[in-house]
């Protein structure tokens, strides 16, 4: 398949808004044996939540969704950050749900649309090796085709942007400046800047100030 080719098969399921058949022309143009796209999303509790379309067994989209979730959940914002569009290969714990000629390494691919971050996992079929190239390329493939189908949640992650009195205390956070540097700079109460400084956390995905201060540079927010 050209890269033509998938552009135009990737256009056609998003005006038909089916996106299992934009992924299936993503695993043809790599050569995969089946595919999962997950949103990664920390304050889920649940990994099948997160799953957005598969043509995987449901055991082993409900093993692996879940084993991919925990290791996303422990990863730092500088490990996604430096992770995008870098495919990573691993292997599958034995289970007998693997379909017929597949093998049990995959490829994973994340790749972020707006605010939303998403993990495009391939599994590879067996006495085949993947193109590094063509499995990179389909990070871009597949922003292209997420953003093409997800406007909606595109537009809902804006209504989440930082308000200026948060913004600048992410500015002073950076700065390396404390909560109760920053209340007496901007001239509020510590317990409303802690609240500020929480509020950042939560809207960007972040568990701690230096991962929020690592996603304000990645964004160009500081």
């Amino acid at each position: 398949m050209t890269n033509e080719q998938l552009v135009n098969r990737l256009a056609e399921a998003a005006e038909s808004g089916d996106i299992s058949r934009g992924l299936r022309a993503l695993s043809d143009y790599v050569g995969a044996a089946g595919f999962l796209l997950i949103r990664q999303d920390i304050n889920s509790e649940n990994a099948l939540e997160n799953v957005i379309s598969s043509n995987w067994p449901f055991d082993l989209v409900r093993k692996s969704g879940a084993s991919l979730m925990s290791d996303l959940s422990r990863a730092t914002e500088l490990d996604k950050c430096l992770s995008i569009l870098q495919p990573l290969f691993a292997m599958m714990p034995d289970t007998p749900d693997l379909p017929k000629g597949a093998s049990q390494q995959y490829c994973s691919v994340n790749f972020n649309v707006g605010r939303n971050r998403y993990c495009l996992t391939f599994m590879c079929p067996a006495d085949f090796i993947f193109s590094q190239q063509r499995v990179r390329a389909t990070g871009v493939y597949a922003s292209y085709l997420a953003s093409l189908m997800f406007s909606e949640h595109v537009k809902v992650s804006r209504e989440l942007e930082l308000t200026d009195r948060e913004l600048e205390c992410l500015y002073w956070i950076a700065e390396g400046k404390t909560s109760d540097e920053i209340a007496t700079i901007i001239g509020i109460s510590k317990n409303t800047i802690n609240n500020y400084i929480t509020s950042v956390m939560r809207k960007t995905a972040t568990r701690t100030r230096s991962e929020a201060i690592a996603y304000a540079v990645r964004h160009n927010l500081v």
